[in-house]
C-alpha cells in the first residue's frame, strides 16, 4: 500500500517507521525540515516497545512530490487539522483513504470539511507514549491499540483493508461498527492523564503513585464517561476509574503530549481534550467542573495553547 504520513512528528513517526519495515511504500510528509532530511540521509530510527530498527522510507515538505496514494494519515495535532487536509489534496485520489487520527473530539469532521465526507474514515490510537529523540529518531514507551471505524454506519471493506495493513505490520488492531464508542473510551483515557500530567510536570505513572494526584485525574475520566453514558453511548467498561488505571499502569514512563507541547512552548490541544468535556456535559445536562478547571489551568500554564 502507498502511504502518507501528514504530520510525522512523535505519532506520525511511529506509524510511518513500522508501516515501512512492513513493506509499504509510505511517505513522511512534514513541515520540519531537519526532520526530513534527517530521514532523507539515515533512514527514520524507531525505538521502544516494537522493538529497534532504522527504515529507509521517503520523505518531503512538498505534499505535490508524493502523488496519490492509497492510504493518507493525518497526524498532525488537533489544531493544524485544517492546513494538513489541504496540504494533503495532492495525495487524494478517487480511491483514497484518508485516516485523521488526533486526540480529542471533532478532527475527522474538520478534514471531512477539506477533503470529502466520502473519502474519511476515523482512527484513534493509545498507549504509545511517543516522543521524539532527535531529528530521524522518534522512541515510543508502549505499543497498546490502532482503533478504526466509518465515521457513519458500520464499517466497510475499505476500512478493513485499511485495518489489515496495520495488522500486518504488527500494530493492534480493533475496528469498530460504533464510532462514539470508538472515540469516547479513548478520550476518557486522554482527560484522565492529558491536564493532570501537565499541571503538575509529571510522567503517567507519577500521578498514579499520589493519591491527591489520582483524585483530580481520575476525577476527570468519571466526568468523561458520565458524559458518555448521559449521550447514550455504549462503552466496554463500566468502571471508568479502573479501566484508565489498567490503561495507565501499562505506559508509567510515559509524559503526555500536551505536557511536552507545554514544555516546549508550542500551543497544546488541551480545548479537544479536558476542555471538551464541560460544554458536552451541558448539552445533556450534567457538570463536569473538574474538568473545567483542569482546563483552565493548563491554560495558564500555557498561554499559547
Amino acid at each position: 500500500m502507498k502511504i502518507a504520513i501528514v504530520g510525522a512528528g512523535a505519532m506520525g513517526s511511529v506509524y510511518a517507521g513500522i508501516l515501512g519495515d512492513a513493506g509499504n511504500e509510505v511517505w513522511a510528509v512534514d513541515v520540519w525540515t531537519e526532520h526530513v532530511e534527517a530521514i532523507r540521509t539515515g533512514g527514520l530510527v524507531v525505538e521502544g516497545a516494537s522493538g529497534s530498527r532504522t527504515v529507509r522510507i521517503q520523505a518531503t515538505s512538498d505534499p505535490a512530490e508524493v502523488g496519490v496514494c492509497d492510504l493518507v494519515v493525518i497526524a498532525t495535532k488537533a489544531m493544524d487539522v485544517e492546513p494538513a487536509a489541504v496540504a494533503a489534496k495532492t495525495l487524494v485520489g478517487a480511491d483514497t483513504v484518508v485516516l485523521p487520527i488526533q486526540n480529542g473530539l471533532g478532527s475527522a469532521d474538520r478534514v471531512a470539511a477539506v477533503l470529502g465526507d466520502q473519502r474519511v474514515a476515523i482512527g484513534v490510537v493509545g498507549g504509545f507514549g511517543a516522543s521524539m529523540v532527535a531529528p530521524g529518531h522518534v522512541h515510543h514507551n508502549g505499543w497498546e491499540f490502532v482503533h478504526l471505524g466509518e465515521r457513519h454506519g458500520p464499517a466497510t471493506a475499505r476500512v478493513r483493508r485499511v485495518a489489515e495493513t496495520w495488522a500486518d505490520a504488527g500494530f493492534s488492531v480493533q475496528v469498530y461498527d460504533d464510532v462514539d464508542r470508538l472515540v469516547w473510551e479513548k478520550l476518557i483515557c486522554n482527560v484522565c492523564f492529558s491536564g493532570t500530567c501537565t499541571i503538575l510536570d509529571r510522567t503517567i505513572g507519577e500521578v498514579l503513585e499520589d493519591r491527591a494526584a489520582w483524585e483530580v485525574a481520575s476525577s476527570c475520566a468519571r466526568e468523561a464517561y458520565d458524559v458518555a453514558v448521559a449521550r447514550g453511548i455504549t462503552l466496554g467498561f463500566d468502571d471508568p476509574v479502573g479501566h484508565v488505571r489498567a490503561y495507565g499502569e501499562k505506559i508509567p514512563a510515559a509524559r503526555p503530549s500536551m505536557l511536552l507541547d507545554v514544555l516546549a512552548g508550542r500551543r497544546c490541544e488541551i480545548d479537544v481534550i479536558n476542555g471538551a468535556i464541560p460544554p458536552a456535559a451541558r448539552a445533556v445536562g450534567v457538570a463536569a467542573p473538574v474538568n473545567e478547571t483542569v482546563t483552565a489551568l493548563v491554560k495558564a500554564k500555557s498561554p499559547v495553547s
